[in-house]
Formats: C-alpha cells, sequence, structure tokens
C-alpha cells in the first residue's frame, strides 16, 4: 500500500499518476472546443507520440500509474460498479443510463467513462438532438494535477470551476477511496459537514503548490475561488498539528494561459524557481497574501510585497528564472505555451517543453544542463542527477493548455532535509 507523502514540489518523486491521451481527446470538434475549455483541437496522433516521450522517462525514474487502469481495477467490484454509474448517471441528468452501461466489463465501462459514451437515439427527442453524446469525453483529464491533489499526507478532492470537469473528480475520488494501492484520507469540498454541497467553493491542482511540509502556496483566479481556499484553511485548522504558512496569489482573469499557479511560478531546485516576471516580480494590481494557521486558529492574515518576498522570509532562499528571458514579447509567447510550467523529478532535474526556447537560455545561463529526452530514451545518455531541463516535444501538447507539471499527479516524494 501507497501512503500520500507529498511535502515539497521537489523532492524525489516516488510514485505519480498519468492519463495517457486517448479518443476523447480525438472527439473534440472547433465547435465544443470553448465548451471542452480548449482554445484549438489536437492532433491525436501526434499528442500521443510527444506524450510518450513523457511517460517514458517518468517510467525510468520512477512508479507511474495510469488513471484508466486504476478505475478499471476498482469497477472490477460490482457493488461498487453499479453504485457509482448510477451516481454518475444521476449527476449529469441521465438516470435511465446507468442501466446499460453496468453490464460493460470493468475495462471498457473504465473507457467509456473517459472517452464519453455516445447517444443512442433510440426515440424521436434523442434522435433530434444536436447531441452526440449521453456522457461527454472527458477531454482534459490528461491534466491529472487538477482533480485531486496531494497536500502532505492527505488527497484533496479537487472542485472544478467547470462542470464539464467533473466527472474526472468522481473518478478519482472513487480510485482513492477503494483502491486497495492507497491508503491516505481523502477532504472532499463538494460535500461540507452536513453533507450538503458548498457554493461557490472552486479548487483545482494547478493552483496548489507544496513548498515545504509547514508552506502552502495557492494561486486564486478564474479557477480556484477565495472560496475554496477558505475551505482549504478549514481543513488545515481542523487538522491542528503546528505552525502552517499559507501563500496566496492573486492571478489575473485573462489571458486563458493564467488560469493557474503553475503557469506563472514553478520551483525548480533548492534554490531556483521559474517565474512569469511580470506577475511575479513587477510592482502590480495584483495581491500575494499571507495567512499563518496554527493549531487550529488562523494566527494573522496579511498582505505582503510579492511572492518571493514571502517565501523569502519564510527561509526559501530562490533565485528566479524568467519564462522567456528578459524580452517582453518572448515572455509573452513562452507563457502562453507552458514556458513557466515545469516539473521536478528530482531537485534541479525537471521537464519542460523543448519548443520554449528562450526559457531554456535562461535555464543554460543559470548552470542548468539541456538534453533532450529521446537522448535519455534511447540510452545516449544517462539518466540526469543534477541540474538538468529534460525537453519534451510540445508542439501540440502544449496546444492543450497545459505543461509537464498539468499532466502529473504525484503522490509520493522523497522529505527533503532543507
Amino acid at each position: 500500500m501507497l501512503n500520500i507523502n507529498v511535502c515539497s514540489e521537489i523532492g524525489d518523486l516516488e510514485c505519480v499518476i498519468v492519463h495517457t491521451p486517448g479518443q476523447e481527446v480525438e472527439k473534440m470538434t472547433p465547435e465544443n472546443a470553448e465548451r471542452a475549455l480548449y482554445s484549438d483541437i489536437l492532433n491525436l496522433s501526434v499528442a500521443k507520440e510527444e506524450y510518450s516521450h513523457f511517460k517514458k522517462i517518468l517510467t525510468l525514474k520512477t512508479k507511474t500509474l495510469e488513471v484508466k487502469t486504476l478505475l478499471a481495477e476498482v469497477l472490477a467490484d460490482q457493488q461498487l460498479k453499479e453504485n457509482l454509474i448510477t451516481s454518475i448517471c444521476i449527476d449529469e441528468g441521465v438516470p435511465k443510463l446507468a442501466k446499460y452501461l453496468i453490464p460493460f466489463e470493468a475495462e471498457e465501462l473504465a473507457s467509456q467513462l473517459i472517452e464519453g459514451v455516445e447517444l443512442r437515439r433510440d426515440n424521436l427527442t434523442k434522435y433530434l438532438s444536436n447531441e452526440r453524446y449521453s456522457l461527454n469525453p472527458l477531454h482534459n483529464f490528461f491534466f491529472t494535477r487538477d482533480a485531486s491533489i496531494s497536500i502532505f499526507n492527505n488527497i484533496l478532492i479537487g472542485k472544478m470551476a467547470s462542470n464539464v470537469r467533473h466527472r474526472e473528480t468522481v473518478i478519482m475520488e472513487t480510485i482513492f477511496k477503494n483502491h486497495g494501492l492507497f491508503k491516505s484520507p481523502t477532504v472532499n469540498p463538494h460535500v461540507d459537514k452536513n453533507g450538503e454541497g458548498i457554493a461557490n467553493i472552486k479548487i483545482e491542482g494547478g493552483d496548489v503548490l507544496i513548498a515545504r511540509d509547514d508552506v502552502l502556496i495557492v494561486g486564486t483566479g478564474i479557477r480556484t475561488s477565495t472560496q475554496g481556499i477558505d475551505f482549504l484553511i478549514e481543513t488545515l485548522k481542523s487538522e491542528k498539528n503546528g505552525l502552517k504558512h499559507l501563500l496566496v496569489q492573486e492571478l489575473p482573469p485573462t489571458p486563458e494561459s493564467f488560469i493557474h499557479l503553475d503557469m506563472v511560478f514553478t520551483f525548480l531546485d533548492r534554490h531556483y524557481c521559474m517565474v512569469y516576471e511580470p506577475l511575479i516580480m513587477t510592482h502590480n494590481r495584483f495581491r500575494t497574501i499571507h495567512i499563518e494557521i496554527d493549531n487550529g486558529k488562523v494566527k494573522s492574515i496579511s498582505t505582503v510585497p510579492g511572492l518571493l518576498q514571502a517565501l523569502s522570509t519564510l527561509g526559501f532562499d530562490l533565485t528566479p528564472i524568467k519564462c522567456g528571458g528578459n524580452d517582453q514579447w518572448h515572455q509573452e509567447r513562452e507563457q502562453w505555451h507552458s514556458g513557466a510550467n515545469f516539473l521536478a523529478l528530482s531537485p534541479g532535474v525537471i521537464f519542460g517543453y523543448e519548443r520554449n526556447v528562450y526559457t531554456l537560455e535562461e535555464l543554460s545561463k543559470h548552470g542548468f544542463r539541456i538534453i533532450k529526452s529521446e537522448s535519455i530514451i534511447n540510452n545516449t545518455t544517462d539518466f540526469p542527477k543534477e541540474k538538468t531541463v529534460i525537453t519534451l516535444p510540445g508542439s501540440e501538447l502544449a496546444r492543450g493548455g497545459g505543461g509537464a507539471r498539468c499532466m502529473s499527479m504525484p503522490v509520493r516524494r522523497k522529505n527533503l532535509n532543507w
């Protein structure tokens, strides 16, 4: 069994959950792309080839689990399968569909729940419907970061800003509560202490960074609401396990590339972070707020000069590396294609897209070695152990609106000695 343990963004990655993009991506059209939270449609064959580099490197480094496999293993329990399908179908307004889906074998059913269930046109209303699916495909699920969040030793189930991603959270909660591999409590903001839904709560994993075992950073913007952060505060208060620092960074509502904090700020190493300079390092109207929670009580809430300054007061000696370098146009272009979004495999060994050349130049200036993923996959380069960027092909994946951190959901990292 795996106990959840994520107390930093950079400790050696020991286990991660991913989802290889499948037919749900191919089922996106220009007409439904906006509803699916995309600004463009992706070429699945190219996206899968690029993703294969990502997964192969992960597999060489750490235990790598697939969502669909985990879900199928859980659905092998007949009673659990019936309960889950009934709940999803009622929740999505198609209760009669459950009778059709329950006889499916577990593996096929897992595919249907992710890739979508086509509308059976067996009456006039359905025949005339403009919809193609009874249960829509989960186009965004390969961004596994958002639907569930490892915070220290717990799993926080996401509460997505858009209902099109709600089923992702249901699937992830089902896995963590019922799969024999995991042994950790889950916290669900969909339900309050009285068993009723909480209005206005939104919280997604791309906005939550675990800086240290006593420091969390959370972005608030179009995907994570202040009410979502209030829920997190209440969760931390209930644990009553010493002083915790919660740094909150306000995010702009536009452009759409600012959807999450990890699109403008990520940790790279003990002493390096990646930043989108215009938001993180320049004076602007977006506030940084420091909240102290001590043994069940909010000790203080105050506005601080900025995220880097706040981290410095908490003992982080960070050198910021600028996404896109020093040129404003390069910064905007590369931030748009996830140039600030990095996943650390271990301290200083990070994943990023090879297309963001000015960001890579900045990393190189700070002593990071740049190597292509295929050189490791083809055994022409040893797996790096320090200050290295492993670059991924990203002509198609990046157009989905996320990078390596977005496409990974760590469940275990080695603890760091700070």
